[in-house]
């Protein structure tokens, strides 16, 4: 059973992980596609609360990151859920281009099959070669 006082508390108490993280998903809000997910920290869930545009913690890195500094395919945050929990964050955006660094509009564009082969199902959108210089 979950931690009750999350459940039904009118105020924001994340409850990140013993790395301080917490899971975020990007959802397209107009198509209601998800996009992407990534890991924020307590400074890049309040980066993206008060600038609006989707900032994250790179674990490989070790520091914060915006969504779209490199490509210019920002993700501007409309809305931020956070599920019974507090356990994972929703943000709710608008696509400012494609999502996947690979050059795919989202990040789920291949389908598993039940022998581990993977199928892409989406088209390429950019060349990330012309795109991260």
């Amino acid at each position: 059973m979950g931690d009750s006082t999350r459940e039904t508390t009118d105020k924001l108490d994340i409850k990140f992980d013993d790395k301080g993280l917490v899971p975020a998903i990007v959802q397209d809000i107009d198509s209601g596609e998800i996009l992407m997910m990534a890991w924020m920290n307590e400074a890049a869930l309040r980066q993206t609360l008060e600038v609006k545009k989707a900032t994250f913690y790179s674990r490989s890195r070790d520091k914060m990151w915006i969504k779209g500094e490199s490509s210019g395919h920002v993700q501007e945050v409309v809305e931020v859920r956070v599920d019974c929990d507090q356990d994972l964050v929703l943000l709710k955006c608008k696509s400012h281009g494609p999502c996947c660094h690979v050059g795919y509009n989202s990040c789920f564009y291949r389908v598993a099959d039940a022998d581990g082969s993977l199928e892409v199902v989406e088209e390429k959108v950019f060349d990330p070669a012309k795109v991260y210089k």
